[in-house]
């Protein structure tokens, strides 16, 4: 049984699809306006790593138009060709930011290597573009800690990238920063230096975007304790009596879990769905970013046994009926039968006969004899026998 997204996620989804927009769109406006900004300033003052600054606030740009059509196309409800959702559209261009990053850090890092070895001169920049690089410092600062702020609210591990690479730009607009000031008093080796620990840095960044993305791809687990939480909130349910084969996995910051819930091996079909709805529901009232929820009923803990359909099933209803009547069609029990009822337990059937019109025998009785005429059925387990009489209701195994 699957539960998925009732209306009022849908609309959380939806909300938080456009705050996750709306940032981006200030990002880009930003990203695109210090770009021009940074390339202009530096042509004027002769500055190449001013202008170089310009050219990664421009990959920016591009970047945050990845992340709008991942944003647009991930968080759209799932549809007949995507029966789980779009999320792994986030997931996939949030590997592509991480490999940005890490080239955005090798580059900076080469560049200021050579420079550092060259022992390139630096001209004094002047007052003017030292001050709209720290404009475009705290700029690039202030995106990063809104982005990161709406990352975390909406949960998007593709915002929280996005956000890295804002402050990827404004590390490397510190590093300019540094150069300009230190070539303004004649120390321009410090450009390079700082450069070199900048794009270590950004490098860090962009591997744990990669390892967390590829660990997403492949379906990795919940932490343990997240897990044992879940099973000990399902456990809690009334009518439940164990939880085993808990599975989790995760998608652009969504979880889902499958489980089988053991119930009493007797209780209707319906008890037991309303049993597994309830445990539904409280998993996703204790871990709100659950979208679906898979329950499996089952009669008895089978946990360890392995998927049943890669072992030969016992026959269905049409097979043991046909069976059953071929051994018990003279019995005055079959012939006043008004129901059957089938329990599969312990790789064996359990059969419930009830009649409205009692045999002038005990139950016990007629139960053993039943047993008897088709002890030749192997997957045949317990016979019971039941009355249904005005004054009561005799039941004997």
């Amino acid at each position: 049984m699957t539960q998925r997204v009732d209306s009022s996620v849908i609309q959380d989804t939806q909300l938080q699809s456009r705050e996750a927009k709306r940032v981006t769109y200030i990002g880009a406006w930003l990203d695109g306006l210090l770009s021009i900004v940074k390339v202009v300033v530096g042509l004027m003052v002769g500055s190449a790593a001013l202008i170089a600054d310009g050219i990664h606030s421009l990959s920016d740009l591009v970047t945050d138009g990845f992340v709008l059509a991942a944003i647009h196309y991930g968080r759209q409800e799932p549809d007949k060709d995507h029966h789980y959702g779009h999320g792994r559209i986030e997931t996939l261009t949030t590997l592509l930011l991480g490999s940005v990053l890490i080239f955005v850090a090798g580059g900076i890092a080469w560049s200021s290597l050579d420079r550092l070895f060259s022992g390139a001169d630096v001209n004094a920049p002047g007052v003017f573009a030292i001050v709209v690089t720290v404009i475009a410092l705290l700029s690039k600062e202030w995106i990063y800690r809104y982005t990161m702020q709406i990352a975390k609210r909406v949960g998007s591990k593709l915002l929280e990238a996005n956000a890295w690479h804002s402050r990827s730009d404004a590390l490397s607009t510190a590093v300019v920063l540094i150069a300009l000031l230190g070539a303004q008093f004649g120390l321009g080796w410090l450009d390079a230096v700082a450069a070199i620990i900048v794009g270590l840095l950004v490098g860090k960044v962009g591997w744990d975007l990669l390892w967390e993305s590829a660990r997403e791809l492949v379906d990795t687990a919940l932490p343990e304790d997240a897990q044992q939480q879940m099973h000990d909130v399902a456990c809690g349910v009334p009518g439940v009596d164990s939880v085993h084969d808990l599975r989790t996995r995760q998608s652009a910051g969504w979880v889902m879990v499958d489980l089988h819930v053991v119930v009493g091996p007797k209780i209707t079909v319906s008890e037991a769905h309303e049993i597994g709805n309830e445990v539904s529901r409280r998993l996703r009232h204790q871990f709100p970013a659950l979208t679906d929820v898979i329950f499996h009923i089952d009669p008895e803990d089978d946990a360890g046994e392995g998927d049943p359909s890669r072992f030969p099933g016992l026959p269905l209803r049409p097979e043991v009926e046909a069976a059953l009547d071929a051994r018990w069609y003279k019995h005055p029990v079959w012939r006043t039968l008004n129901e059957l009822q089938l329990h599969y337990l312990n790789e064996k059937i359990s059969v419930s006969l009830i009649i409205n019109d009692p045999v002038h025998q005990p139950p016990q009785c007629l139960a053993s004899q039943l047993k008897a005429l088709a002890s030749d059925i192997e997957w045949l387990g317990h016979v019971e026998v039941m009355f249904i009489t005005r004054a009561a209701s005799h039941t004997m195994r």
